[in-house]
């Protein structure tokens, strides 16, 4: 990514380049995009072929909606390196962040999307996004009688979650969560039959359900990481007996929220203490 920045609008100055992630890799939370995402950025600020958005005092910044177009086309091709064939899907939400639309290689953000409350769950089975792909796509040429309907119902269960969802910020009704619950578990059982479950992501599913909670798979499946949805009266009692024995199953959790800004510029001042030491110590 270097030279080809280098080759392409004026050579990159010399740069220390220093890499700090809490995401655990090879998990499905789009790690390697986080990468390329924030390496794009950095060497397309420092060569000049985008600003430097942030103004003396302001602790952080982003860039313009071309710029921000330009910073995925570069993570898009770190991820080619690094995947063979990505969707685009991943970059982009680093890029952009929020919650987006993919279809036929077309990517849309959505703009009015509430923000939900999740159970993340790394099961810590690594797996490749490459051979996973590889293998939905061998099974899609050897049975696509069968493979292209369950395709088209994933495809619908997406279209209904994005109904749902740009319909609850202006009625929050309960029977959205009844209806979303739904279909992350039809979902789940469409994804076990492209070939991209796991027993251990099987297991995740159980452990939630015995505690009233509805999870699917995340990422590239074959592993890695679930996702458990959170209604907004579920009690923290029963997110910590869930998260009490997914624990005990080996696996981590974490409780948090969907909808993160993308790419960001910050000030030193602006990180944390934990950041600033683990980026010192490099």
């Amino acid at each position: 990514m270097c030279l080809a920045i280098s080759a392409k609008y004026g050579d990159v100055p010399s740069v220390d380049i220093l890499v700090w992630s809490e995401l655990p890799t090879g998990a499905g939370l789009g790690s390697s995009a986080a990468y390329a995402v924030c390496l794009a950025a950095a060497l397309l600020t420092v060569c000049g072929a985008i600003s430097c958005p942030l103004k003396e005092g302001e602790s952080t910044a982003r860039w313009t909606e071309e710029e921000l177009t330009l910073i995925n086309s570069w993570a898009f091709q770190g991820e080619r390196v690094i995947h063979g064939n990505p969707s685009g899907v991943d970059n982009a939400v680093g890029t952009w962040g929020g919650a987006l639309r993919y279809q036929s290689g077309k990517i849309t953000p959505l703009k009015r999307v509430p923000t939900l409350r999740i159970l993340l769950t790394n099961t810590k089975v690594p797996r490749s996004t490459k051979i996973l792909v590889a293998g939905v796509k061998e099974k899609i040429l050897k049975f696509p009688a069968i493979m292209n309907p369950v395709l088209d119902s994933i495809d619908a269960i997406s279209e209904e979650c994005q109904s749902v969802l740009e319909a609850m910020p202006a009625n929050p009704s309960p029977e959205y969560y009844t209806v979303l619950e739904e279909l992350f578990d039809i979902n789940q059982h469409h994804l076990n039959v492209i070939g991209v479950g796991h027993p251990s992501l099987d297991r995740l599913c159980r452990v939630t359900a015995s505690h009233g909670l509805y999870s699917k798979l995340t990422g590239a499946g074959g592993g890695g990481c679930g996702i458990t949805l959170l209604r907004p009266d579920t009690s923290p009692q029963a997110v910590e007996a869930a998260k009490r024995d997914l624990c005990a199953c080996g696996f981590e959790c974490w409780e948090t929220n969907i909808g993160a800004p993308g790419v960001t510029l910050h000030s030193s001042s602006s990180l944390n203490a934990e950041v600033l030491h683990a980026l010192s110590q490099s």
